[in-house]
Parts: structure tokens; C-alpha cells; sequence
């Protein structure tokens, strides 16, 4: 199969009230979960200066944007409570915002937490729920002007992959982001300010997952970018029948690699350093093309 390019040129993305990112390369988002239970890294960064030591690193490392998380969303990850997801990343963004001027994201489906964390300084808000979970989150991210990434998930995280089904993926999915964007838009958010993740390995059987990769092209809609997490995820533990979530870093890799050069923009990984060689590579060879 050849790769389809996305889109080549440059695609504003607003981030924050006033603040407009133009992307016309890669970016990594690096991921900070101050967790208990994530499915990689629980249980590392929980102390506050664990969680700062490894937001300096991987934004030294290349990061352009620093996604901070309070509660699971690995399958079968019970919920967390507003107030305790509050407790988790508050204090990091403050933080971290007192000390760098770069983009941080909060990944959360709680209206509370994205409200608290806006004004504690975070330019993103990263909605596993695509926006779905609660209609005040609307107002919230539109009165603030944030960037926002929408995402797909069949179900949610506790019983996501209990047998998922669709009809056609790609069509389901490109279906979602459509009607999200329909319905944001005419609520009074910017387009500007939108992306869209087509949820890897949230609500999806490997099949699924593959589909999804080799059909990137299709589930761009009016030009907005797309975000790619893949990061260890088990897909690449069944694709390579290898069990350890710690094995998969040079895989993410390969698949940083290719989505870039299907045009995808934004990559949600745990290594930045190797992730941002591999977009490197990519971008030398997208300009020689």
C-alpha cells in the first residue's frame, strides 16, 4: 500500500485565548501520567517533583506540547473522582506554567478539572469523550478560547473493549468527527480551535486499529489536524505477541514515522526523544518529495 498524504502546507491551530499555532511540521505531545494506574507508567510521576523532573526532560527533548493526566483511561480503568483527579494535576500545571511558556494540555472528560485547569494555565483540553460527557464542557472550552482534542471511543474506558463492533470503522469514525464538528461549531466554538484523535485502541479490536492507520486520509475533515496515539498500546503487543507495554518504544517509533507521513501532525507518545528523530526523518523526506 502507498501512503496517501493527508494535506501538505501549513494548518492554524488555536491554542488558547488569542494564541494560534501554525503547523506545518510533526509535533510530539509528550505524556505526563501522574497516575496510580496507568497501563505503562503508573505509579511514576505521582510526586509532584518526579512529575516536573520528566516534563523538563521530555521538553528539552522536543516536545511542543506536555499532556498532563489525572485518571486512567487504559480498558477497564475504573473512574477517578473530580475532586482527586483536581488533587493530581493541579499543582503540575501550576507548576509547570510558572516555569515554561510552552503549550500544556489537560486530559480530562470532567468539567471541573478542564474549567480548573485553563485557569491554572493549560492551553488544551484533551476530551477522551470527544465532548460527550458533559454539556458545560462546551461553554467552558468555547468561553476560553482552548484548543480542544476530540476524540472517538465506542463506549468508555471500564467496558471499551468487551467485544467492539462496527459496521465500517473508518466510516464510523470519520461519521463522529463530522457530527462533533457540526455540533461544536454551531455552539459557538472556533473551528480553529479543533483537532481530532481517532482513538487507538479505545473501543476498537486490533482489526480496527489497523484499518484505521491505513486509512488516516479519510478521516480528515476541513482540513483539520489529526492527533495519533499509539504509544505502547497493545496493538503493537499483538501485532509482535509480546505482552510488555515496556517493549514497544522503538514500534511507536515506526508508527510515528509512518503517520507522519501520511500527514497526520500531532503524536501522542511516552518517548519524545526517539519520536522526534523519527519525525526528522519524516520531514526530510515529506520537503524532498
Amino acid at each position: 500500500m502507498l501512503f496517501v498524504l493527508v494535506w501538505s502546507g501549513t494548518v492554524n491551530w488555536q491554542t488558547g485565548s488569542g494564541t494560534t499555532l501554525a503547523l506545518d511540521r510533526g509535533m510530539i505531545m509528550g505524556i505526563l501520567n501522574v497516575t496510580p494506574d496507568s497501563f505503562s507508567d503508573g505509579g511514576c510521576y505521582q510526586d509532584m517533583n518526579h512529575a516536573l523532573d520528566r516534563a523538563r526532560v521530555m521538553i528539552g527533548q522536543g516536545a511542543g506540547v506536555i499532556d498532563v493526566g489525572g485518571e486512567s483511561t487504559r480498558p477497564g480503568a475504573d473512574p477517578v473522582g473530580a475532586d482527586e483527579e483536581l488533587r493530581r494535576t493541579i499543582p503540575v500545571i501550576e507548576s509547570l506554567r510558572a516555569e515554561w511558556d510552552g503549550l500544556i494540555s489537560i486530559d480530562t472528560s470532567k468539567v471541573e478539572v478542564a474549567r480548573t485547569a485553563l485557569a491554572a494555565g493549560a492551553d488544551i483540553v484533551n476530551d477522551v469523550s470527544g465532548l460527550r460527557g458533559d454539556d458545560r464542557m462546551i461553554d467552558v472550552c468555547g468561553e476560553s478560547g482552548c484548543g480542544i482534542v476530540i476524540m472517538h471511543m465506542q463506549g468508555e474506558p471500564r467496558t471499551m473493549q468487551s467485544n467492539p463492533h462496527y459496521d465500517n470503522v473508518v466510516t464510523d469514525v470519520r461519521d463522529f468527527f463530522e457530527e462533533r464538528y457540526t455540533t461544536l461549531v454551531s455552539s459557538g466554538i472556533n473551528a480553529e480551535c479543533l483537532c481530532f484523535d481517532p482513538g487507538i485502541g479505545f473501543g476498537k479490536a486490533l482489526e480496527h486499529n489497523l484499518s484505521l492507520l491505513a486509512h488516516l486520509d479519510e478521516l480528515v475533515i476541513h482540513r483539520r489536524p489529526l492527533v495519533v496515539g499509539v504509544s505502547r498500546k497493545s496493538l503493537i503487543g499483538r501485532v509482535l505477541g509480546d505482552d510488555s507495554p515496556g517493549l514497544r518504544d522503538w514500534p511507536t517509533v515506526a508508527l510515528t514515522a509512518a503517520t507522519r507521513l501520511q500527514g497526520v501532525l500531532i503524536h501522542r507518545v511516552h518517548e519524545v526523544r526517539d519520536n522526534r528523530d523519527a519525525l526528522l526523518m519524516a520531514e526530510a523526506v515529506l520537503s524532498a518529495g
